[in-house]
């Protein structure tokens, strides 16, 4: 496998030796394609005429915890490097293919006894096979789908990326987060975005191999937990063998309904629906007001409401199972608000966002989509445990836009979370402030650079109400991330 990597590392820096404008990057790092294969009229067209888009990229991260003495942190550090190799077939009578070879290996990084303690950087490895196999790198086929499409309708089967409210590529790293399953959607009612899927696998960005979607790895032997959805937003009282024991199979059902029919206005609505577990429902609104055609005023509320469908029952309200201080210790039953304002004026934007969730149960969303994301989310957060009240600021400005440096845009981020103080099973209140910066260079089309940090300041006296003192969350972290595209 080392040298299937070298070898595809080394075609990818071949084949890309000199950029071009087939793709682009987002701001969230997800690649943005500007060119696509034209229709075929036979079956070998299907690849003559498909095409070739190649990434390489490397991500490196320096973590360090405030207060280290606890047995399950230690400071560490580790870089990823590696890239992606997509093919898009042309499309024949609507009918079509995409493969995704992804690899991503470790230079440098500390030794095998780490691998419990890496925090965001534990996305460019498999921790699983490094405590079994001392294995640092993860080859995948992570997307492997075929398709029909045509102007209304685009139905795909098989591995692939799949965006919704509770899912996500959420591609930050090395490999995106991507499913097995079928998806479909379709625009044929007016101003109106239908996505429908059912999803049967998971593989996370950290993992080697497809595995279950909502199911915490146990009873497998040393290191289970890492083999299923080990993702910090999974319920770790959902597992395997509670499943096994209900004859439950772990699989997902999505509706999610996109509606733009009123000027400047956007409605959404989800239903993510995991059977005989939970159902997840969420309704979103957002609207532009254009002031003096030079600033935009763009409110937006989302509400979240998680329905216990029986596995409150056995696995608790807690994501990590200590439900102390829960009112309903046994319901996974719950709710989350969120409203934010953006103003935009030329290069500039600001947010206000703020996140409210119900006294009742974690929400529980392990699919890498954010109950919080775009509102009060800041990076590697997670602040959808019951009673948690979060207040965001955050500030954008494009250098670029505003002609004072080319290809580079910033933005910052404060949060303040207000935990639960009584709640054993979630941190303390911290205050967290971030900083992205990201450069596109011009002279070498489809090259980018993006540095991150973060620097979260938490209460260090908050006793629970089983009268443990909870640990320190504070920490600085550090990301610096290169990517080329051809």
């Amino acid at each position: 496998m080392k040298g299937l990597s070298l070898s595809f590392l080394l075609l990818c820096c071949g084949v890309g030796l000199y950029g071009n404008e087939k793709v682009e990057l987002k701001s969230n790092m997800q690649i943005n394609y500007l060119q696509t294969p034209n229709a075929a009229e036979n079956f070998e067209e299907l690849f003559s005429k498909g095409t070739f888009y190649g990434r390489l990229r490397a991500n490196s991260f320096l973590f360090e915890w405030d207060d280290e003495s606890s047995a399950s942190r230690e400071n560490h550090y580790v870089t990823g490097i590696g890239g992606s190799l997509i093919f898009k077939s042309a499309r024949l009578h609507g009918f079509g293919f995409e493969t995704g070879l992804y690899t991503a290996q470790n230079p440098w990084h500390m030794n095998d006894s780490y691998a419990p303690f890496y925090k965001a950087g534990k996305g460019v490895l498999s921790r699983y096979d490094v405590l079994t196999k001392d294995d640092y790198g993860i080859n995948s086929l992570a997307v492997a789908y075929l398709q029909y499409k045509n102007d209304a309708l685009d139905i795909k089967i098989g591995r692939q990326l799949f965006e919704s409210t509770f899912t996500a590529s959420n591609d930050t790293k090395m490999i995106p987060n991507s499913f097995e399953g079928l998806t479909l959607q379709t625009g044929f009612l007016p101003d109106t975005d239908i996505k429908l899927a059912y999803l049967t696998k998971e593989k996370l960005r950290d993992h080697s191999n497809f595995h279950h979607l909502f199911a915490y790895g146990d009873g497998g032997g040393a290191y289970s937990q890492y083999t299923q959805n080990d993702d910090a937003a999974m319920h770790h009282g959902i597992t395997m063998s509670a499943l096994k024991q209900r004859g439950i199979d772990d699989v997902l059902y999505i509706a999610e309904f996109t509606n733009k029919s009123l000027p400047n206005s956007e409605i959404k609505l989800n239903i993510t629906a995991a059977p005989e577990l939970i159902t997840l429902a969420m309704i979103e609104a957002k609207y532009n007001f254009m002031i003096n055609n030079v600033l935009t005023l763009s409110p937006a509320l989302r509400y979240i409401r998680q329905l216990d469908e029986g596995a409150g029952a056995f696995a608790g309200a807690n994501l990590k199972c200590d439900t102390v201080d829960y009112k309903s210790p046994n319901s996974l039953d719950g709710s989350m608000f969120a409203a934010k304002l953006d103003l935009s004026y030329g290069a500039f934007k600001t947010r206000i966002g703020y996140s409210e969730v119900a006294d009742k149960a974690d929400l529980v969303t392990p699919w890498r989509g954010f109950p919080t994301g775009g509102y009060t989310r800041a990076m590697a957060q997670y602040n959808w445990y019951a009673n948690t009240k979060s207040s965001m600021i955050r500030f954008d400005y494009d250098f670029d836009k505003a002609g004072l440096i080319d290809g580079v845009s910033a933005f910052t981020r404060f949060v303040i979370q207000d935990f639960d103080d009584g709640k054993s099973g979630v941190q303390a209140d911290s205050k967290v402030l971030t900083l992205d910066a990201i450069k596109k260079f011009d002279s070498i089309p489809g090259l980018y650079a993006k540095f991150r940090c973060a620097f979260v300041k938490g209460d260090t006296d908050t006793v629970a109400s089983n009268g443990k003192l909870k640990s320190d969350p504070s920490y600085n972290e550090y990301r610096l991330e290169l990517n080329y595209l051809f």
